[in-house]
């Protein structure tokens, strides 16, 4: 009997009733919701956002964070799983649940005010409010230590000056977490602020000519002397640590996220080997395609198994961002990989919109670069292992 599926493990029966009832509920979403829809938005250029109320009356904005904020208040792994499930539908989609919920609302989780918090994470938990991050620029993607964006201190107010690249959320965000170098004279002048849509001087454009992550909103932020209250400050931030403890955030759910869209290239691959006739059989029964699913179907297995245990670390608070930074690496260059193969596989079919593997393809060349290039995360691991940096 041939085989279906991509738990060739079976790590089903190693998750909790609640952890696959979560990825059930937000697998059937992205089947009914998503996948009849997508194509349409990616070649079209447009994010979905007709999605966001539905995703955000599932609870799927920051499902990781308390339970007291309007959030579900979910481990880590049901968490993943929805990343996951999210991707298989596509990486936009996915980038957008990710910001808003790893990069908005954890750093006002861990570094806002009580009233911060009380304000923003109800309304974006449930997609009333839509957040972006505000970390990279145009010269400083993988040195953020180097950003140019400055606050400076004014009587009773901050005075926020700079720009930022390649911004997820940016040009249709309400809020936006921006860190930017200060003058206040503290050892860790790195802070974040929220600035809201609207403040005079506050301006996002969105980036065109994208071959990637189509069905997302990509944006350059600009700040022109804006005037920002004293509270906008998340008071807890300092240094280059915080943005990078929300990047840690970030990254763990990417490499999940990743999981999910080599899972539909390679569903659609093992479909397309059964029917597609070549040389009067099925081509997956020819000698070749088949040592390309085995190769899909192992690799996929090996990023399931690193997903799964970073998970679980997670949960005991035991997890490193180094172990973080191999998963993310691995995972998403498994993805690639496991694209490129599908859609090649099905020869001239696979460059047509009907078929997954291409979009996925195109989407995973940005997510092989943001949140860390593949080469920083080598040179990250290279130092938990040397203890010396080649930075």
């Amino acid at each position: 009997m041939a085989y279906a599926g991509t738990d060739f493990y079976d790590l089903d029966a190693s998750l909790t009733a609640e952890q696959r009832q979560v990825r059930d509920t937000v697998r059937a979403f992205v089947d009914d919701r998503v996948l009849p829809v997508i194509e349409d938005a990616w070649l079209g250029g447009r994010f979905p956002a007709e999605l966001v109320p539905t995703l955000g009356a599932l609870g799927v904005f920051g499902a990781n964070l308390p339970e007291e904020y309007g959030c579900a208040g979910l481990d880590n792994v049901a968490y993943g799983l929805i990343m996951q499930e999210l991707e298989r539908g596509d990486s936009g989609l996915r980038s957008f649940a990710s910001v808003q919920g790893a990069l908005v609302m954890y750093p006002i989780y861990a570094f806002g005010s009580e009233e911060q918090r009380r304000r923003w994470l109800p309304a974006l938990a449930k997609g009333e409010k839509i957040g972006c991050f505000g970390l990279t620029e145009p010269d400083y993607g993988s040195n953020p230590a180097g950003m140019l964006t400055r606050a400076r201190r004014r009587g009773d107010r901050w005075l926020l000056s700079g720009s930022k690249m390649w911004i997820t959320n940016g040009s249709r965000a309400d809020v936006a977490v921006v860190w930017a170098k200060t003058d206040d004279g503290e050892a860790d002048s790195i802070r974040g602020f929220l600035v809201e849509r609207g403040m005079p001087g506050f301006t996002a454009r969105d980036q065109k000519g994208k071959h990637s992550l189509r069905a997302s909103d990509t944006s350059e932020l600009a700040f022109n002397e804006v005037e920002l209250p004293l509270e906008s400050m998340l008071p807890k931030s300092g240094g280059l640590k915080s943005p990078l403890m929300c990047l840690t955030q970030a990254r763990y759910g990417i490499a999940w996220g990743a999981i999910g869209a080599a899972m539909a290239c390679f569903e659609q691959a093992l479909e397309y080997s059964k029917t597609r006739v070549m040389f009067d059989v099925p081509i997956g029964a020819k000698q070749i395609q088949q040592e390309h699913l085995a190769e899909m179907i192992t690799e996929i297995t090996k990023a399931q198994l690193v997903a799964l245990q970073l998970g679980r670390l997670k949960d005991a608070g035991t997890m490193k961002p180094q172990q973080v930074s191999l998963a993310k690496r691995n995972n998403v260059d498994m993805a690639c990989d496991v694209a490129r193969a599908a859609r090649r596989m099905m020869g001239a079919n696979g460059i047509l919109a009907e078929y997954v593997p291409m979009r996925h393809m195109a989407n995973l060349e940005s997510v092989y670069t943001y949140e860390g290039t593949h080469d920083v995360h080598a040179l990250i691991l290279g130092q938990a292992l040397t203890g010396m940096s080649a930075f």
